[in-house]
């Protein structure tokens, strides 16, 4: 074992947890394009996105000028039930790959929820609550973002209604089972339940559905039903506020060492872990301070950054959402069934796009199987079995690792494990048996929905 200072957990004490969220839009020159009226195609006002949202996350959603803004003192709170979360150093992981790269990673996944979702999910509860409302709507992939918020509203007393991809749904019956027990009710997607999702089953008969399915069911009963509000786990500008202060801690433990690193690295799907990890780095970045190399890390079956266009989309398959400009594969794109269930969603974050496109990141997409290879080792070696989510940023950051064996340069590697993959024993057992698949979309296929972005 390497005997070096750098204990294996770094942790911060409770003083030293981020008393205010950061917003990286506020240090971009230029800024992420803003939301447009699907009707109107001009920008989304604040009484007209409050109909939606709730008012105080309608203004974090729009102030694209303000650094810091403070976390309630209730928030910060609900905070010390799990965070500071510890930053970890893969000592194991290094002897293991025999790299001279430094491997640190940061863990979201010690709370009820499992993963990094509770940091917004407590933010958008507590704001709900303050405004007085009755409970909230969302939509849930892999089903982390849902048990997050049923656990949140259970602490403030909100009713919420949640609409779960069908396949996750199906593959991941004990995440459904936490969201219940929570007091929320749980519904597979897309259903009868919503003139939207009749709409969409009878365009696609059998689909096992998206995120963009879901969240079109779940604002279409938020905005009919009095005393509610839809809420969004990743992609909007607020919920990337809020994960700031996974970046925020991660960035103070290696601080406290003097380390610096030379690689980020995140799972993306809609944006909310890679936009919380990357925030003060990137923020670094645009000011001139220091400099990163970013990655991003998405399924080759949902490419939206590397096989996508930049464009103005539809941020749901019922088309009834606000326009976003962002790296999208087609609001109508539904992807293969796999078992990266928070990462199958079209588009990418307005803010991470516009990141993206002016070249400040990069980013990079796997395969199931290669992910599995790798969560199934990072589990042998560090004794932590990750979501498949997160197992997409170990999958590159071990590739990175061995890169840096072969060069003999000794970089370090940052990336975030957003939580634990005990809910996911279906996609480990389907891997193991032989069973698991890779599906990747063809060009024409993804042609055919790109062909129906507005014009």
């Amino acid at each position: 074992m390497k005997n070096e200072k750098i204990p294996y957990k770094i942790y911060l004490e409770e003083n030293e947890m981020p008393k205010s969220w950061y917003n990286v839009r506020a240090d971009m020159q230029k800024k992420p394009a803003p939301l447009l009226n699907p009707g109107t195609k001009q920008p989304m006002t604040a009484e007209e996105l409050s109909a939606v949202f709730c008012d105080e996350l309608v203004q974090q959603e729009l102030d694209d000028t303000t650094p810091y803004i403070e976390i309630p003192e209730e928030i910060r709170n609900f905070y010390k039930m799990y965070r500071p979360s510890p930053l970890v150093r893969a000592y194991c992981l290094e002897e293991k790959l025999g790299t001279p790269a430094k491997i640190y990673y940061k863990f979201e996944g010690n709370n009820t929820s499992g993963s990094h979702k509770l940091n917004s999910a407590i933010a958008q509860a507590y704001y709900a609550k303050k405004q007085g409302l009755k409970g909230v709507t969302t939509e849930t992939g892999a089903g982390q973002w849902g048990t997050a918020l049923s656990m949140a509203c259970s602490y403030f007393d909100l009713d919420c209604k949640v609409f779960m991809v069908k396949c996750s749904y199906e593959q991941k019956p004990f995440r459904r089972e936490v969201m219940r027990t929570y007091g929320a009710s749980v519904t597979p997607s897309p259903s009868e339940t919503t003139a939207i999702g009749r709409k969409i089953l009878a365009e696609h008969p059998g689909t096992t559905g998206s995120l963009g399915c879901a969240i079109s069911e779940a604002v279409e009963v938020a905005v009919s039903s009095e005393g509610y509000r839809y809420v969004l786990g990743s992609v909007l500008n607020q919920v990337l506020l809020h994960q700031s202060v996974i970046g925020l801690e991660t960035k103070a433990a290696l601080d406290k060492y003097g380390i610096k690193p030379d690689i980020i690295i995140g799972c993306a799907g809609g944006g909310s872990n890679l936009g919380g990890l990357i925030a003060p780095f990137m923020g670094e970045k645009l000011r001139g301070e220091a400099d990163y190399r970013i990655i991003a890390v998405e399924p080759a079956s949902c490419p939206s950054f590397t096989r996508g266009v930049y464009a103005y989309d539809f941020c749901d398959t019922g088309m009834v959402c606000p326009l976003a400009k962002m790296y999208t594969l087609g609001s109508d794109f539904i992807p293969s069934a796999n078992h990266a269930g928070g990462l199958r969603y079209h588009g990418m974050s307005s803010t991470l796009s516009e990141l993206y496109d002016q070249k400040l990141m990069e980013a990079t997409s796997v395969t199931q199987t290669d992910v599995f290879q790798a969560a199934e080792y990072f589990a042998r070696v560090e004794g932590i079995l990750p979501a498949p989510e997160s197992s997409h940023a170990i999958r590159v950051a071990i590739d990175e690792a061995l890169r840096c064996k072969e060069t003999g340069e000794e970089k370090t590697i940052v990336f975030g494990l957003t939580g634990t993959g005990y809910f996911d024993m279906v996609a480990y057992e389907k891997f193991h048996n032989g069973e698991m698949t890779d599906t990747i979309p063809t060009d024409e296929e993804l042609e055919a929905a790109r062909a129906k972005l507005p014009r």
